[in-house]
């Protein structure tokens, strides 16, 4: 089945490089403003299923280079997802698919999470 594409909130809304938690189709996704470019992902560890913020839209680490779990300190790259550095290494977050129309950003609506 396609995903569909939602609207998530004016761009204005996102402060450039940073993050910020929103929750889609009842699943919790995370996105991440670098200039006129948004990134989005499931907001879920590859490692162990968890969260990876460790305050309410805190996901970048200390110098927002990077995405970082908290829970186990594994470092994702934020253009692809990809782990560089921890427990998960060769793994991916979950990308979603992100559209910019008119001022406004629109998200691929994650699938249910399997049980």
């Amino acid at each position: 089945m396609p995903h569909t594409m939602i609207f998530l909130c004016p761009l204005q809304d996102l402060s450039n490089h940073q993050s910020k938690g929103f929750s889609l189709n009842e699943q919790p996704i995370f996105v991440i403003r670098q200039n006129q470019k948004v990134y989005a992902y499931r907001n879920r560890c590859p490692h162990l299923g968890i969260q990876l913020e460790w305050l309410p839209d805190k996901f970048l680490d200390i110098d927002g280079d990077l995405i970082q779990c908290a829970t186990h300190g594994a470092l994702f790259s934020i253009d692809d997802g990809y782990c560089v550095s921890g427990p998960c290494g060769g793994q991916s977050l979950q990308a979603l698919a992100v559209d910019i129309r008119e001022g406004e950003v629109w998200v691929e609506t994650p699938p249910a999470e399997r049980r």
